[in-house]
């Protein structure tokens, strides 16, 4: 059942020691890694067919069944030898460019979003993406902070692997993680996200929000009385304050 216009009310009988939110598909409208990696061989000069390609090489190995986590460690070797500081800057550009479209933010979530940091509560970002795309998004949105894919970087450059992919079971030790070095109850804590690898993260707070209609969390919102909000984008160009 949609609760999405009874968000505002959602908060005034709870108060959260933090909120964790997914990005992609549950704040953005989007896939952020993939369009970013668009933008990215674009400002380098490179054919659109590059892209594809390697999108296509990557949705392959997930229709064959190969694990998300490894799917997402593939993309990061595709960053090999680029310049984090370079990332960043492309990161910020292409963030703005994608705000011309009212639509890449979802209304729900975000209004969520912004209610809770009204009333103070610390928000965090937990995500598969990277600080290119993640940095950009925090600020905008006013998130406390961005955990996303802990990339190596060696002499300010990727070397094209992470530590861990901050994907399924990933994700909620993430969220366990900054809980213990925050001081945070997680029984005090609300999660948010979209997709079934994001289960473990909302399992591990004491309070879980599912937006959209993935059908693994959808059964698992009926059986645990989780809310459950729409990915429906914005119509306006409305910032968040």
């Amino acid at each position: 059942m949609q609760r999405s216009t009874e968000h505002a009310a959602a908060y005034d009988s709870a108060s959260y020691d933090a909120a964790f939110f997914d990005v992609d598909e549950t704040l953005l409208a989007h896939k952020s890694m993939f369009r970013f990696l668009r933008f990215y061989l674009q400002r380098k000069g490179e054919p659109e067919l590059l892209y594809e390609r390697l999108a296509a090489e990557l949705s392959a190995l997930a229709a064959a069944g190969v694990p998300r986590e490894e799917v997402n460690r593939a993309y990061y070797r595709l960053y090999a030898g680029e310049s984090a500081e370079y990332l960043s800057t492309v990161g910020r550009e292409w963030f703005d460019a994608e705000l011309a479209d009212p639509g890449f933010l979802l209304e729900a979530p975000v209004a969520e979003h912004e209610a809770l940091r009204e009333q103070g509560v610390p928000t965090h970002f937990v995500s598969g993406s990277f600080f290119a795309c993640l940095e950009p998004a925090a600020a905008l949105l006013g998130a406390s902070e961005a955990h996303g894919a802990p990339v190596r970087i060696r002499r300010g450059q990727l070397t094209g692997e992470i530590d861990y992919p901050v994907i399924g079971a990933g994700k909620a030790e993430t969220v366990q993680a900054v809980a213990r070095l925050r001081g945070y109850r997680l029984d005090h804590c609300i999660a948010y996200g979209d997709h079934a690898t994001d289960l473990p993260m909302l399992e591990t707070t004491g309070t879980a929000v599912v937006v959209g209609d993935d059908p693994v969390l959808r059964r698992r919102a009926e059986t645990a009385a989780w809310r459950t909000l729409p990915q429906t984008p914005r119509t306006a160009a409305r910032l968040p304050a």
